[in-house]
């Protein structure tokens, strides 16, 4: 199984404005997203980014997705095909018979799995915006990992996304 961190963010490294706005995404950026999402089958998210994925009207693009939302309180989720878990090992081994697995925020969960070393590949698509305060891609307690470029592509007239392999 691959691990991947799949994220947009502002060029200064910004998944979110500090109020969660992310109406700065563009639809290019979604429509890739949405594709390596529907693509793998399933998605790890936060609650945070949950709640905020869940009102936005391309959400209904993943009816089919299995979901688990990553929370230590507990969540209600608002489908049979999402679940909870209490942390990134326990939302991994709900989706161990899936090849591929996309992990998509927020600041806080990225953290999580690249701190305890669960992430293979890292996906970001690079918005044309900066964002002076936010919500930053990684949140929490320090750690550092080497990466290696493998691929980047032009997504959209202004963005790009960077594919990265995380180096063990």
């Amino acid at each position: 199984m691959r691990v991947i961190l799949y994220m947009a963010i502002s060029v200064n490294g910004m998944i979110a404005k500090k109020d969660d706005d992310t109406s700065w995404v563009t639809k290019e950026e979604w429509a890739s997203y949405s594709l390596a999402v529907r693509e793998a089958g399933n998605l790890i998210v936060g609650h945070r980014t949950y709640e905020i994925l869940t009102k936005q009207p391309e959400f209904s693009e993943f009816k089919d997705v299995k979901l688990v939302v990553v929370s230590k309180n507990k969540f209600k989720t608002l489908s049979p095909n999402h679940l909870t878990a209490i942390s990134p090992k326990e939302a991994l081994k709900m989706l161990k018979k899936f090849k591929e697995i996309i992990v998509a925020g927020g600041g806080i969960l990225n953290n999580s799995f690249l701190a305890e070393n669960l992430i293979d590949e890292i996906y970001l698509d690079v918005e044309p915006i900066i964002i002076s305060k936010g919500i930053p891609l990684f949140n929490g307690k320090e750690f550092e990992r080497k990466l290696k470029l493998i691929g980047q592509k032009k997504i959209g007239e202004n963005e790009i996304q960077l594919h990265y392999e995380v180096l063990k």
